[in-house]
């Protein structure tokens, strides 16, 4: 039997002169681990990236990609890191951690990996209202995809809503491709609403990722409220809570459901001046049909998608404040429409009493006709939420 390393030791089996006689003690594992591990390819977007202290804890960890850095927490006891919010499809990353270990050594590690490319990705195709609008008291903020979304609770995590002076709202899904958030009660004057939309990287069905983000805000201008008493023919307009004009009008004049000017909560939609109204959405095209009309019409304010507006009506001032002759919009005088078309806002709310024909949610903005509990259970997690504050 051969025996090497022995004090003194010589011939072919012994140990190199000057060689320790203890073994070799194995090397120490790494201070710092970076998962996805380093040189990982096709790594999931939503996959979170996490750094962990073997020996001792971290000091900085920074992620880059893409042209930025994925944002991440540190954890109380600075032992672990984790990203807060998917990557980027098709992205190479960096990640750099640095630390100090169990004897005050400082240590640091680098690791690269890149995020596959998915077959197929969405995009906010739409956001309502427009980035820096002043917008009324009732103005829901609406969110259109491009693509279909099946993991909806996964989009919707990533939309963040922010506030001023936070109250609570909730989302409610309209259909595969668009979702809405409205306060349970209409906006406070002044409030200041922003939308995070972190959707960059997450999966919102098989093989579907997100492409990028987005970031709006909106600020919500005086709380006007109008009521439309259609059997009194009268609309009384309040501002922050004071009555600033009533005035008669003359609305649906019924006899058929086309003919009856809708009932509940309407939001002001757009406006415009002027606008022409025909016969055309009844199908009376031939202007030898007594029921054939086309009228240019003044200072129209849009209040559903069925072709209701609170407008200019000169030729029936006569009617005003006494009978309903219209075929569904609120006629008014020429110079209170002109008034109240230089005052609304998107979002503005018209709320029509006294008619047997209610407004449907899906008729333009018609989503206060949602009763809360009922909106509340549209969304994808079921549940109010109350934003952060938006400093």
């Amino acid at each position: 039997m051969l025996i090497s390393g022995c004090a003194g030791g010589g011939g072919s089996g012994g140990a190199r002169p000057g060689a320790s006689a203890a073994k070799a003690a194995p090397p120490a594992p790494a201070a710092i681990a970076i998962v996805p591990g380093d040189g990982t390819r096709d790594v999931p977007p939503d996959r979170p990236v996490t750094v962990s202290a073997v020996r001792g804890t971290l000091d900085r960890v920074i992620v880059r990609g893409g042209g930025g850095t994925a944002a991440g927490r540190l954890s109380a006891d600075r032992r672990s890191w984790r990203s807060r919010w998917p990557l980027r499809p098709a992205t190479a990353y960096t990640v750099t951690a640095t630390g100090t270990g169990a004897a005050g050594e400082r240590t640091s590690l680098t690791g690269r990996f890149s995020t596959l490319k998915p077959p197929a990705m969405f995009r906010i195709a739409d956001v309502t209202p427009r980035s820096g609008e002043t917008v009324g008291a009732g103005m829901p903020l609406i969110v259109t995809f491009d693509r279909s979304i099946a993991r909806r609770r996964a989009v919707e995590r990533a939309l963040q809503v922010r506030m001023s002076r936070p109250v609570t709202g909730a989302w409610h899904w309209t259909g595969p491709r668009q979702v809405v958030f409205r306060p349970r009660h209409y906006w406070p004057a002044g409030q200041r609403v922003t939308l995070q939309a972190r959707t960059t990287g997450v999966r919102a069905g098989r093989g579907l990722y997100g492409a990028s983000g987005h970031v709006s805000g909106f600020q919500v201008g005086p709380r006007r409220i109008s009521t439309v008493d259609v059997r009194r023919r009268r609309m009384t307009v309040q501002e922050n809570g004071a009555t600033v004009r009533s005035i008669g009008i003359s609305a649906g004049k019924g006899g058929k459901r086309a003919y009856t000017t809708t009932n509940g909560v309407h939001l002001a939609m757009g406006k415009y001046d002027p606008v022409t109204m025909t016969s055309a959405w009844m199908g009376v095209t031939d202007p030898k049909d007594p029921r054939y009309y086309k009228k240019r019409v003044r200072h129209a304010v849009q209040i559903s998608a069925s072709g209701e507006y609170v407008h200019g009506a000169p030729w029936s001032i006569k009617d005003q404040g006494k009978r309903n002759v219209s075929h569904g919009c609120v006629n008014a005088s020429p110079a209170f429409a002109q008034w109240f078309y230089s005052r609304s806002l998107r979002g503005d709310v018209i709320n029509v009493t006294g008619t047997d024909r209610p407004l449907e949610s899906d008729n333009g903005w018609g989503y206060w006709q949602i009763p809360w509990a009922q909106w509340v259970k549209g969304g994808a997690f079921e549940r109010p939420i109350r934003p952060h504050r938006d400093r």
